[in-house]
Order: structure tokens, then C-alpha cells, then sequence
């Protein structure tokens, strides 16, 4: 059974379709399925398996977003209560480029509009987002003129792998309370980037023996307003510099997490790397809390002049 994570206290209603809205491909939702694309912010989720995806889906509809869309290869299935509050697309995540291509026709179909995309087993945590909805925040990020914002990836793991040999385990999971770095981000000439940071730590580094190199940054701009002009690239930046700052010029802004097994999830699925792993945890684990205040007081996210 998957595990149901904490249920947040929000005093917002949540929306979405009535009824189920199952599309067959990403070409009939962006034919017949602009309804949810009409007004963000928009959460693109795409499932890679079934592994914690129903808890997926449910922490975001927690958040506010005015609608969820999920990714979704037609063998999967969904509780019918999430069924009827989230446009399903029958979709499948591989090879990891189709992904990007879908976002970006997302985003060229529907320009001027909030968007967030993650993975199943992913979560994304903004500051107070406990009693303040992901519109809330962007509404504010967005009178900052600011037009994406920069997510860290937190890398979630089983604190027992015995009990949870995929590495996964919700009610158990463990973080790195230390061990992240900031790195200037240069240009093909060498030259250093305005505001722009390379972020590791986690799994990822720690592991890094295991991970390809370009694989092992965790910065992610997940949080960005679409616009004709824009593009994601498998990197996980824009070609747009801008939005892949992680400040104005003038002061810090927000910025969010996206806590993820999905390293913990690699690692162990592979067999290049299972046999290496008897356990994640090392002396600065440290339990997850589920919540944005250990986020913040671990400096994983910035709230800048929001409070």
C-alpha cells in the first residue's frame, strides 16, 4: 500500500474537473484539453512508475494548484478519488528527452501561465506552504518580476534498506542535513554567469561515483511562467538566462525544494550501483519532517522578503 503522507491544514477548497478527464495522448490533451491550461498555476507531474505516485499527486493537489495534470503510461491506476481531480494523460517517461519535449509543447500551447513539473516520488515544499497556497507565493514571486524560481532537489532515501530495498519509504525517510555547495556557473567561454549557481549535494554527491556527471547537479528551475520565447532544455535550465537566476539584481527572492526519492530510486534500481549500497545513511541524516520549516532552518529554502 503507498504510503499517506501528513495532510497539511489549509484553509483553501480544493479545486479541480468533476469528473475524470483521461486524454489518450499528449496531442488530444493540447487539443481538447486547454481547460486546464487556461489559468496556473499548472502542475505537470510525470510518472517514471507507480512508486509513491498516488502520495505524489496528493501532496500537490494539497498545494493549491489550480489544476494537476499527470503523465501516465494506461496500465497505471488511480484511487478514484484522485481519478476525478486531475487530467490523466496516457504518457510514457522514456527516454528521459520526452519529457522535455512534452513540457516545452505545454509551454508553447499555453504561454503567460504558471507552470511546476517534477517527478512521481517528488514534493515540491515552498516557505509556510503549510497555510499558504502555491498561488499565494507566485502571486507575490510574480510582483517581485521574477518569471521562474529556483528549485533545490532533496534527496529523500529509506533509512533501512533491508525493509525498503528500492530505497523508498515515506513514513521513514531520511534527508542530509549538510553537504550542499554552490558552484559558479561559466559560459561556454569560460566566463562566470550573473546569478547563476551549479548546486550538489545529497545522494548525488555523496554517490557521485554512480551518477553521470551531468546528472549530479540538483538545482531544477521547476516554477516558471511559460512564454512563446521559452524553452527547456535536459538540463533542467531555460535558454532564457533570466530564468535561471536564483535572485533579482537587488535583493534575494524565494526559492522552493522538490524533496525526491528519485536518486534513492535510481541507485537502487540499478545494478551498476545496488551491490555498492548497504545503506544511505551516514552521520548526517537526519529524519525528514514533512514540513518547510526544517527546509528553511537547514537553508534548503530562501524567503526572501516573503513572510
Amino acid at each position: 500500500m503507498l504510503a499517506q503522507l501528513p495532510e497539511f491544514d489549509l484553509n483553501f477548497q480544493l479545486s479541480g474537473p468533476k469528473d475524470p478527464m483521461k486524454y489518450d495522448s499528449l496531442d488530444q490533451f493540447l487539443k481538447t484539453g486547454q481547460a486546464a491550461l487556461a489559468k496556473g498555476p499548472v502542475a505537470l507531474i510525470f510518472a517514471e512508475d507507480d512508486v509513491e505516485l498516488a502520495s505524489t499527486l496528493r501532496h500537490h493537489l494539497n498545494l493549491g494548484f489550480t489544476a494537476t495534470v499527470v503523465f501516465m503510461p494506461a496500465e497505471f491506476t488511480l484511487d478514484d478519488d484522485l481519478a476525478g481531480r486531475v487530467h490523466r494523460v496516457t504518457f510514457r517517461s522514456a527516454p528521459r528527452t520526452t519529457v522535455f519535449e512534452a513540457i516545452n509543447r505545454v509551454i508553447q500551447a499555453a504561454p503567460g501561465v504558471w507552470m511546476y513539473y517534477c517527478y512521481n516520488a517528488e514534493y515540491l515544499f515552498f516557505p509556510f506552504c503549510e497555510t499558504r497556497t502555491v498561488s499565494e507565493m507566485l502571486a507575490f514571486h510574480t510582483e517581485e518580476r521574477r518569471n521562474a524560481m529556483l528549485c533545490h532537489v532533496v534527496d529523500l532515501y529509506a533509512g533501512d534498506l533491508a525493509a525498503h530495498p528500492n530505497g523508498v519509504d515515506a513514513e521513514g525517510a531520511m534527508l542530509d542535513r549538510v553537504g550542499y555547495y554552490a558552484h559558479t556557473r561559466h559560459d561556454s567561454d569560460g566566463q562566470p554567469m550573473d546569478r547563476q549557481l551549479d548546486m550538489s549535494g545529497g545522494l548525488r554527491w555523496r554517490f557521485e561515483d554512480h551518477i553521470q556527471y551531468e546528472r549530479r547537479r540538483i538545482d531544477r528551475i521547476a516554477l516558471f511562467k511559460s512564454a512563446k520565447d521559452v524553452a527547456l532544455m535536459p538540463d533542467h535550465t531555460f535558454n532564457a538566462p533570466e530564468y535561471n537566476t536564483y535572485s533579482c539584481p537587488w535583493h534575494n527572492n524565494l526559492t522552493a525544494a522538490i524533496c525526491s526519492f528519485r536518486a534513492a530510486k535510481a541507485l537502487k534500481s540499478n545494478a551498476g550501483s545496488t551491490f555498492d549500497i548497504a545503506s544511505f545513511q551516514w552521520r548526517n541524516s537526519t529524519p525528514f519532517e514533512w514540513h518547510s520549516r526544517q527546509l528553511l532552518d537547514l537553508g534548503l529554502i530562501e524567503s526572501g522578503q516573503w513572510f
